[in-house]
Parts: C-alpha cells; structure tokens; sequence
C-alpha cells in the first residue's frame, strides 16, 4: 500500500508530527510518497527508513495510491483536489491550519487516521464539485473546485452588476461587489462569511450568495445542482474577477460564463466518530448557548 503526502509549507513545530506519521506508515507497511516540493524542505530535518519516492504532479499519481494525505488546513486540502483531479483518490486531511473545517483530523489523532487506513475503517464522503466553463481560458485544465466559484469586482472599482439565469431563464440581477455559488461542502467557507446558509453535503444543491448587495431584499437561495448556472456582467471597470477555490483569473466584462456540476466527484475520508454534525459544533460552535 502507498499514499501520497502534500503540504504547502513545511514550519518548524511540524517536525514531531511528520516524523511519527512518516514511523508509524513505515512500520506498517505503507509507502509515503511525497510532494517533492514538500520533501525539499524536510529532506534534512526528518529521518527517513528508505528513500522515498516523490511526485510532482497528478500525471505522477495513479489508482495504486490508496489516498493522498494533505497535511495543513483547508486552503491546503482544496490544492490536492487539483492535484487528484478524476483519479478517484481519496483525500485524508491532517489539520496543521487553525479551524481545519475539511481537514478534520486533528494532530493528536494522527495515531489513529493511520491505524484507519492500516484497517479500512475510514469513512468515505463523496463530494460534489463545480465546473466552470468560459468563452475565454480560464484555470487550464483544472476547471473545477471543491468549495465555490465566484464573482467579484476588481479592487476599489465600483459595484458589478450581474445578470444570474438557470438553464437560461432569468433568475435574477444582482448589485453587490459580487456572487458566490456554493457547493453544499463550500456552504460553510465564504457563502457562510456572506450570510449564506449551511447545507448537508449530500444534499444536491448550490448555494447563490451575492457578496455586499446594494438590495437589502436580495438574499441566498438554493438551487438544485443540476442546473447551469450563467452569467452577464457589467459595470464601469472594463475587468473583474473569477476565482475556483483559491486559484483566480481577471476577466474582460463581455466574457461569457457558467457554471455547472462537475462530471466526476472527491472522497474525503474521516474517522467513523467524526460526522458533519460533530464537525459544526466543534468548529463552529453550531447551537452553542452560553447562557447554558
């Protein structure tokens, strides 16, 4: 058996926990294949059994990899969606980062994510993700991200307006300084900071949130995910903004865009005792009462 390991950034307080998790895969058998960007760093601040073998890109990756293991936060985690791509490799997120949202497993539980994958006793969530699709190139050939596609205008230009239609039918114009559409995994990133509402993982679905809007009586709504999702912009600044996850691309106003669900899915794995509803109230303390 082998895994993948991917981490952004390699920080001093991190050597403990990489050198026990690289022992216990060793001792039991599992082949840690590491990020070379990542090995670069630790190469000589952790001891390794044999030398391993690194990838660099998701050409290097293949259905032998039981799963890749991003060590970091969530930011972290959403890079090794691009990285697996439609390969069907699961990802196990180890959380390094503060809230670890989607990187669930904390650090004391490494012992146990690994006895996991050692017994099959993991927990397999599919992910939906978002496709975008443009009239000009946008994101290579990585089109797709877990969390949310969005729209937004460029710095201290002045508010966009955004002419949103499902499957061509008008839905509504927005004016705000932009929109989000939310996959139910992405409902609790920044749809949520927007006010969007949070929705269950498997529930089939995108969350429309305009960031800003000048309407008070514009807010989130739901939509069923497969409808596709398309846009005009307009507004004084000739350009704006298009971002999947993290990755962005500034954009002429005249572009034609939409966005649908993605034809392949992620796994993420999670220990048996952690579930979506665990994981809302312990980072982000859902229903907490202190008055109780």
């Amino acid at each position: 058996m082998k895994v993948a390991i991917y981490s952004r950034v390699y920080e001093q307080d991190q050597k403990a926990d990489i050198q026990r998790l690289t022992d216990q895969l060793y001792q039991n058998a599992i082949k840690p294949v590491f990020f070379r960007g990542l090995y670069e760093q630790i190469k000589d601040q952790i001891h390794f059994t044999a030398t391993p073998e690194l990838f660099e890109s998701s050409t290097d990756l293949n259905d032998a990899f039981e799963c890749m293991i991003s060590l970091g936060g969530d930011g972290t985690l959403l890079d090794t969606v691009t990285l697996v791509r439609n390969q069907k490799i699961p990802l196990l997120g180890i959380n390094f980062g503060r809230l670890g949202f989607l990187a669930s497993i904390g650090r004391e539980e490494l012992d146990s994510a690994v006895a996991s994958l050692v017994n099959h006793t993991f927990v397999k969530d599919e992910r939906t993700l978002i496709h975008c699709d443009s009239n000009t190139p946008m994101f290579h050939d990585t089109p797709y991200a877990l969390n949310e596609f969005a729209i937004h205008k460029l710095d201290t230009s002045s508010m966009i307006k955004i002419h949103a239609y499902l499957n061509g039918e008008f839905l509504n114009t927005y004016w705000a300084d932009g929109l989000i559409v939310a996959t139910p995994t992405g409902s609790t990133g920044y749809s949520l900071s927007c006010n969007g509402p949070v929705v269950f993982p498997d529930s089939g679905s995108f969350v429309i949130t305009p960031v800003a809007p000048h309407n008070l009586n514009v807010r989130p709504i739901v939509v069923p995910d497969n409808n596709i999702i398309s846009f005009e912009i307009e507004g004084r600044a000739d350009s704006f903004l298009c971002t999947l996850d993290s990755r962005k691309a500034i954009v002429k106003k005249d572009v034609q865009v939409a966005v649908k669900k993605e034809d392949f899915t992620v796994s993420l794995l999670r220990l048996n005792e952690n579930n979506f509803l665990q994981t809302l109230r312990n980072k982000l303390s859902w229903g907490l009462d202190r008055r109780n």
